[in-house]
C-alpha cells in the first residue's frame, strides 16, 4: 500500500502542468519531463554500498514527502506578471518561485510544493543556510514602488492560511525575501503590510507595549535570535526595520526601535 500511495504521489507532481494548449504548453512538456525523470530516481530502491558488493537493498517501508517549513514572499522586481510568468518559464534565467500572484488576485502555481524551487539564492535565517530546500517561495507581481492592491493580498492570505495549514508551518516561519539576504535584497518592499499578516496569523509582530530595554541589552545578539544574519551589521538592521519599522530603513536604532527588537526576540 505504501508503495502506491507514493507513486501516486510522485506522477500528481506532474498531472497539473501538462496542459496541452496554451501559452506555456511547451514549457509545460518541459515540467512534466524533469518531474517525471525525478520521479523515477525516487522510486529506485536505495543502492547498495559500493564498499561492501554483500549489502542488499532493503528499502524501509516507513517515510512519505519531506513538507515545507517556511514561506519567502518576494515581489516580483518586474512590470507585470507576464513578465514574470515568461521569466520563470526561461532556463538561461535560472530563477523561479511556487507561486505568483498577479495584481488581480490570479494564482500562478508554478512548481509543486514538494518540489526546490530556486527563489532564495544565498541566504540565511537562523541556522538555516539552505533556505530553498525548506522553502515555499511566493512572488507578487509588483515592481517595488506599487502599493499592493487588495485583491493580491486578499488571495496572498487565502494562500498562506491554505499552506500553514496543509503544512503546518509555524507562524514565526512567514518572512520577506530581504529578511533572509538583508545584503542583497530588499523585497517584499516598505509599503507590504507586514502587521496585517501577522495579525492573521503569519509571521510575528512586536506588542503595543513594550517593556523598558535592558541596561545590558545587545540588539545585534536579539537580531540573530530573531533570525537576522548578523555579519553585516548594517543591513541586517536596515532589513529589520524594513520588516517591522517601514517608515525609515537607516542603519541607527533609536530607543523604540530597540525596545522592539528586545520584545521580538521573545517570541522566537
Amino acid at each position: 500500500m505504501n508503495k502506491l500511495l507514493v507513486i501516486a504521489s510522485l506522477f500528481s507532481l506532474v498531472f497539473y502542468a501538462c496542459t496541452a494548449t496554451g501559452p506555456y504548453s511547451a514549457t509545460n512538456k518541459i515540467y512534466k519531463k524533469q518531474a517525471k525523470e525525478l520521479a523515477r530516481s525516487l522510486m529506485e530502491l536505495p543502492g547498495v554500498s559500493p564498499n561492501n558488493p554483500a549489502d542488499f537493498k532493503a528499502g524501509t517501508t516507513n517515510f512519505n514527502l519531506r513538507k515545507p517549513n517556511y514561506v519567502i514572499i518576494h515581489h516580483t522586481a518586474q512590470n507585470s506578471c507576464e513578465q514574470t510568468l515568461k521569466t520563470f518559464t526561461m532556463p538561461k534565467t535560472e530563477v523561479s518561485a511556487h507561486y505568483v500572484i498577479c495584481k488581480d488576485g490570479t494564482v500562478h502555481h508554478m512548481l509543486n510544493d514538494y518540489l526546490r524551487a530556486w527563489h532564495g539564492g544565498v541566504a540565511k535565517w537562523g541556522s538555516v543556510t539552505d533556505i530553498n530546500s525548506v522553502s515555499l517561495g511566493i512572488e507578487l507581481d509588483n515592481n517595488g514602488t506599487e502599493e499592493f492592491p487588495e485583491s493580491q493580498l486578499g488571495s496572498l492570505l487565502t494562500l498562506l492560511q491554505n499552506l500553514k495549514k496543509s503544512y503546518n508551518i509555524p507562524a514565526p516561519n512567514f518572512i520577506g525575501h530581504s529578511d533572509i539576504a538583508p545584503s542583497r535584497k530588499q523585497d517584499p518592499s516598505s509599503k507590504f503590510p507586514w502587521k496585517r499578516l501577522a495579525e492573521s496569523g503569519f509571521g510575528n509582530w512586536y506588542d503595543s507595549v513594550l517593556d523598558t530595554v535592558p541596561p545590558a541589552f545587545n540588539h545585534l545578539q536579539g537580531l540573530k535570535i530573531i533570525g537576522y544574519d548578523v555579519k553585516d551589521t548594517t543591513a541586517a538592521i536596515k532589513a529589520f526595520k524594513l520588516h517591522f519599522i517601514q517608515t525609515d530603513i537607516n542603519p541607527i536604532l533609536g530607543l523604540n526601535e530597540k525596545a522592539i527588537i528586545n520584545n521580538l526576540s521573545k517570541k522566537y
